[in-house]
């Protein structure tokens, strides 16, 4: 094997070990999709928003019993930060076909239904949550994470390092 190709073989496997090591840890949260404005927040700007929607609401199961490994989290209902992007209603019954997907930066994915977020109990415990016992969350987490706290099984959309959520439509 000649030298360049030796040299390209392992510059191509540095750079996937780089790649697999780049950090999950995200600053900022995307929303976009079916809303009226995109925005890109930061864990000032969610602060600055839970402030005028009232204060940070703090973890706590609609059921009152929530696992100690989700107790402490501080953050924002997700449904006031799509009604901050203004989730679109410019077609015929657009609510009722409207969920929402949120992403992680390792590619991790939880979905809810419109109605979920805003016609039943569940949605007062979807959170994006920047703070955890009074501290910023670790990287284990990000600097931004969203929890569903009502669920029955709150693990499946706990969603780490999160990066976008996005307002989308089911085909009518």
């Amino acid at each position: 094997m000649s030298i360049a190709r030796v040299a390209l073989a392992a510059l191509l496997c540095a750079s996937g070990a780089i790649a697999q090591n780049a950090p999950l840890a995200t600053t900022r949260v995307e929303i976009a999709g079916a809303v009226k404005r995109s925005l890109s927040l930061t864990v000032a700007d969610l602060r600055a928003l839970a402030t005028r929607r009232g204060g940070a609401v703090r973890a706590a199961a609609v059921s009152g019993n929530l696992p100690p490994q989700y107790r402490g989290y501080a953050g924002v209902r997700l449904a006031d930060v799509l009604d901050e992007a203004g989730i679109r209603r410019d077609e015929r019954n657009a609510l009722r076909r409207t969920y929402v997907v949120a992403r992680a930066s390792d590619g991790y994915q939880a979905v809810f239904s419109w109605s979920e977020l805003y016609n039943s109990a569940l949605g007062a415990g979807v959170l994006v949550v920047y703070e955890r016992d009074g501290s910023p969350l670790d990287e284990g987490e990000g600097a931004i994470a969203l929890v569903s706290l009502a669920d029955e099984r709150v693990g499946p959309r706990h969603v780490k390092w999160l990066k976008r959520v996005e307002v989308r439509r089911v085909p009518e």
